[in-house]
């Protein structure tokens, strides 16, 4: 018997059921005869659009900018290029060769996804691991990565596992543990050929050089949770870095300031001043016992007692400046 629709044709069929772009009950009221047009492969299904799943990349991508920019200690950028579905075999006939590729869990949903990564990417993060330029000059042609490329290559996908964890948290918590790593298309085999995939294209620029990483995820991974994705429950706290604070205050108590200690003044003429020889001795306001004021970047913060400390000159903070706000 010849089949009327592929299993890719009815796969499309119930998610537009599902997303209520097409309702049975109304499709079996109609008269006989009626025909009803509906593109199967042009549906939103087979676009790549999943519900919210945007949402989810947006986050990862304001994660893991400063993941990566801490761990190469340079400036990175990274941008959305767009989502697509593909037959997983379709997909993997789009990646070039040679590619780095990572598979993932991510539990409890079922199934497993992938990450691709183009060689250029790798070379430029291998050499900033290693602490070149970022600019490889070794050609790609031919070549599989070497064994620590890989190895150096693991820990930036643990990084991009920790930072997409941290992204679906808001919606829904899993644990993504990386699988293995590969180079070659032909033994990745998350899902059968015929099953789709949903992916999304990030483009890192690493300051001249720049890249792209493929997050692949099959349809039925996300399926149990399309309600979810469709609603879009708790996305309102992804619009705010719930790390952002914790790394700026960070960042804040590293910042180097500047402290001077004012041991008092005196007042002298210019006469006198020109007349200065070595061995003259200018008496200050202050006895050297007496509260000093401690100013940190030029404002009045502390007062302090002077002494020796360890054979150095030190000061023992003993109360604050009453000057702290006036800005003298």
């Amino acid at each position: 018997m010849e089949k009327i629709l592929s299993k890719a044709e009815i796969e499309a069929l119930l998610n537009a059921v599902f997303d209520g772009r097409i309702e049975p009950e109304r499709e079996l009221s109609k008269s006989e005869g009626t025909v009803v047009a509906y593109d199967l492969f042009n549906s939103d299904a087979h676009k790549g659009f999943v519900p919210n799943l945007d949402i989810i990349y947006d986050s990862f991508i304001r994660s893991n900018r400063v993941t990566l920019s801490n761990r190469l200690r340079k400036s990175v950028e990274i941008k959305k290029v767009g989502a697509r579905s593909y037959k997983f075999d379709d997909y993997l006939q789009t990646l070039p060769s040679p590619v780095c590729m990572a598979i993932f869990k991510i539990e409890p949903l079922k199934g497993a996804a992938l990450i691709s990564i183009d060689s250029t990417l790798v070379l430029s993060l291998v050499d900033n691991l290693l602490g070149g330029s970022g600019t490889s000059k070794v050609s790609v042609v031919n070549r599989l990565f070497t064994s620590i490329e890989l190895r150096l290559m693991e820990r930036i996908v643990k990084d991009i596992l920790q930072d997409l964890e941290k992204a679906w948290a808001p919606l829904y918590a899993t644990h993504m543990s990386l699988l293995r790593m590969e180079m070659n298309p032909r033994l990745v085999n998350i899902v059968p050929p015929e099953y789709q995939v949903v992916t999304m294209t990030l483009k890192i620029q690493i300051e001249e050089t720049s890249g792209n990483i493929v997050f692949a995820i099959p349809f039925m991974t996300i399926e149990p949770i399309r309600d979810k994705l469709k609603t879009g429950m708790q996305f309102d706290l992804m619009a705010i870095d719930p790390q952002w604070s914790t790394r700026l205050s960070s960042g804040i108590l590293e910042a180097p300031l500047n402290i001077s200690v004012e041991m008092g003044n005196a007042g002298i003429s210019l006469r006198e001043l020109l007349n200065l020889a070595p061995g003259d001795t200018i008496m200050l306001d202050k006895a050297c016992s007496s509260e000093m004021l401690i100013r940190v970047e030029g404002v009045p913060k502390y007062l302090g007692i002077p002494g020796i400390h360890h054979g150095n000159k030190a000061i023992q903070i003993s109360n604050f400046s009453d000057k702290g706000g006036s800005g003298e």
